[in-house]
């Protein structure tokens, strides 16, 4: 059993690090991982016996627009937070994504299929995956997907954007990409789950199922506002920066994570509706 007041989690103000409510958080502010020097005294100085490592770059447009601003902090920041783990005997886990696949499978991901990143962001992640795998004996890499969470105040991804919507009588959503929604707090409980079991190596760690976005936003809109019209529409429709993949759907334990529509169905009624109540 890891003791929670020795797992130092980095990108601790962020979406997932706003349900670690143990340990030593710490911050950009605090904690600068792409400052080596600095990246080991703070690791030194509180000997953790577990590091989950959050902080990233996980703007996906950004990424393809300004490619540095993803391999500065998802390589090199990775790199420095191993090199901290390493030397003090640290169990880490990296926080990843099913984005690292190419999206042609049409079946969900498992952690025997090989990586074949397709974008900027994805292959900056792949790269921190081979940091960590390559460099420690004791990790997790730990995969989510479509990651939601962090109420109205955190959560700018879809679900957020989607129940901000709902003041409009119709909102449109893709029905041509396929993913498994993972609840932030339920990704956080995994990751404590498998550092507790011992389990190490990667590991899916999303909401169990798959769907399309589309899917996504009718739960949402038969949760909170029925009353919406949800159009679907295809990826081209967007004009995005990055291409999205049309499956990034993965297979996690059931055991370790509940289906995606139970998770978004209680973020929703707990974090949303008031917010939902009173300013829609």
């Amino acid at each position: 059993m890891i003791d929670r007041s020795r797992i130092l989690t980095t990108g601790a103000e962020g979406m997932v690090g706003s349900y670690v409510d143990f340990g030593i958080r710490t911050d950009e502010k605090e904690l600068d991982i792409l400052d080596r020097e600095e990246t080991m005294r703070m690791v030194r100085t509180h000997a953790p016996q577990a590091i989950i490592h959050l902080a990233a770059a996980t703007d996906l447009d950004r990424s393809e627009k300004s490619p540095e601003y993803a391999y500065e902090l998802n390589a090199i920041g990775t790199y420095n937070i191993a090199l901290a783990a390493r030397d003090v005997g640290a169990t880490l886990v990296l926080a990843s994504t099913s984005g690292i696949f190419n999206g042609k499978k049409t079946t969900p991901y498992t952690t025997n299929d090989e990586p074949d990143p397709q974008n900027y962001y994805a292959r900056s992640k792949h790269i921190a995956e081979l940091i960590v795998g390559g460099f420690l004996p004791d990790f997790i890499i730990a995969r989510g997907c479509w990651m939601f969470g962090g109420g109205p105040q955190k959560d700018a991804r879809f679900v957020g954007a989607i129940v901000k919507q709902l003041k409009n009588p119709e909102i449109k959503a893709l029905d041509d990409v396929t993913g498994s929604p993972t609840y932030a707090k339920d990704f956080v409980a995994g990751i404590l789950a498998l550092l507790d079991s011992g389990t190490r190596g990667i590991c899916h760690v999303g909401n169990t199922g798959a769907c399309t976005r589309f899917d996504v936003a009718k739960h949402i809109v038969a949760t909170l506002k029925p009353s919406v019209r949800v159009a679907a529409v295809q990826g081209e429709y967007f004009n995005l920066p990055a291409a999205r993949l049309k499956n990034e759907a993965m297979i996690s334990d059931p055991s370790l994570m509940r289906p995606w529509q139970e998770a978004l169905t209680e973020y929703l009624e707990t974090e949303w509706k008031e917010y939902f109540q009173n300013k829609l």
